[in-house]
């Protein structure tokens, strides 16, 4: 039975499938063979043996004085002529039993379990090879097409990429090399489910890692992502080595790094935007190409007002508001875009708000206003305790200027959100030609 032994070997070099798993499949395939001829009550079990290269099966059956069902029971005097001279009522024996004996309905079932255990095994290990690459970029051939979505071939398995996780307008066909990112492994009760993206910002990063050497040695970090897939994104990077420009680092000589992933990309524009500490300093670099002229923060909801000359409204708005809508999901932050104009506009209505609050002087005002106080509005919001960290704002002042505040909105009941509505254009819709934005992370 040397054959057997080569076969399975041959088996699980080609499936890479475990020596052990192919025989626990064998012996499994024999024992149900042997259960289709002699029935489902019969003890049985199957055994690989080295030295001879074959697999033996064994049925069980108990001595007894007296046979009731002979699938299971044998007579003392049977079990001492042909198993065991010593046998004894109450003994199990074993009696070896000829494959020959099974028939071939019976021969056909093994080949089934035998079938079955196979693929049962290749799918775990499937599974097992793919469960801890999510985040790895692989490489596959274009196999077919369900539903809209891209069947690849990656060799051992097959993987989907679904039409969500697709670049707009890529086009793909049978026999195309296509690069994605695993970002997914699902178990399911057919074979491993694998699920890739190219649109997914970390496949960007991952390209960037794969083309630029000091990326993968940890010189250069990305410390953020943002895409609108095919059209355009932004990363944000930072160097651990003072020596070592990030950006460059990144672009390559003459741009040959960044060009090959814009090339993979299908020609998506990249901005690659140095990163700083300061969230004020990041979102200016963000916002690049555009000159930013002054930043105004809003830490409690995460907002900044970013001011820039007339002529660079456009630029950083970009198409459509693209610049800023990145720059947003870049940073973090909710970005406002003004131009000077509209700011002088706003900042003079705003102040002579503030200034029409009973109990409020100029000095107060000036204060009040380049901490962020913009408005009756927040003053009426503010706490006590707030009003008075500013100097000059006792505690007899910071009441009378609530009172004066909240008896203003009453005499006026339009907003100040309200009157700038007018001021503000989100940054989801405008265009070139917009002369505010507005972008939500």
């Amino acid at each position: 039975m040397g054959s057997l032994d080569r076969m399975i070997d041959q088996v699980a070099k080609e499936k890479g499938i475990s020596r052990d798993t192919l025989v626990e499949a064998l012996e499994a395939a024999l024992v149900s063979a042997a259960r289709k001829r002699f029935g489902p009550k019969v003890e049985l079990e199957a055994q690989y043996s080295d030295s001879t290269g074959e697999i033996e099966v064994f049925r069980f059956r108990d001595v007894v004085a007296e046979v009731q069902d002979d699938s299971v029971e044998i007579d003392l005097e049977t079990a001492r002529q042909e198993l065991d001279p010593d046998a004894e009522i109450g003994d199990q024996l074993g009696e070896k039993i000829e494959a020959d004996t099974f028939g071939r309905i019976a021969a056909q079932t093994a080949k089934q379990v035998i079938i079955q255990k196979v693929k049962d095994a290749e799918r775990e290990n499937i599974y097992a090879e793919y469960k801890d690459r999510k985040g790895d970029i692989v490489t596959g051939i274009v196999q077919r097409f369900e539903k809209k979505n891209t069947v690849v071939n990656l060799g051992r398995a097959e993987a989907i990429l679904p039409l969500t996780e697709q670049i707009p307008k890529e086009t793909y066909r049978q026999g195309d090399r296509i690069r994605a990112l695993i970002i997914d492994v699902k178990r399911t009760q057919k074979d491993p489910q694998i699920i890739l993206s190219r649109s997914d910002p970390s496949f960007l990063v991952k390209l960037f890692e794969q083309e630029v050497p000091e990326i993968a040695e940890g010189i250069v970090k990305i410390m953020c992502a943002a895409r609108e897939p095919g059209q355009r994104a932004k990363i944000g990077v930072r160097s651990t080595d003072a020596d070592v420009d990030p950006v460059g680092a990144c672009v390559g000589m003459k741009g040959s790094r960044v060009q090959s992933v814009v090339q993979e990309l299908r020609g998506e524009k990249i901005d690659i935007i140095p990163w700083n500490d300061e969230p004020a300093r990041f979102v200016c670099n963000a916002l690049q190409p555009a000159q930013i002229s002054k930043v105004i923060i809003d830490q409690i909801s995460s907002t900044m007002e970013v001011i820039v000359d007339d002529e660079q409204l456009s630029l950083a708005i970009g198409k459509k508001g693209q610049n800023v809508r990145l720059a947003a999901r870049l940073t973090g932050w909710k970005i406002d875009v003004r131009s000077e104009s509209k700011e002088e506009k706003i900042t003079g209505e705003s102040f002579e708000r503030l200034l029409a609050v009973h109990g409020m002087d100029e000095e107060t005002a000036t204060i009040l206003f380049d901490n962020g106080y913009r408005n009756p509005e927040d003053i009426a919001r503010a706490s006590i305790a707030e009003l008075t960290s500013f100097m000059g704002i006792t505690n007899e002042k910071a009441l009378m200027l609530q009172e004066g505040a909240n008896e203003y909105l009453a005499s006026s009941p339009e907003t100040s959100a309200e009157a700038e509505t007018d001021d503000e254009i989100s940054a989801e819709s405008q265009d070139n030609e917009d002369d505010s934005a507005q972008a939500t992370a």
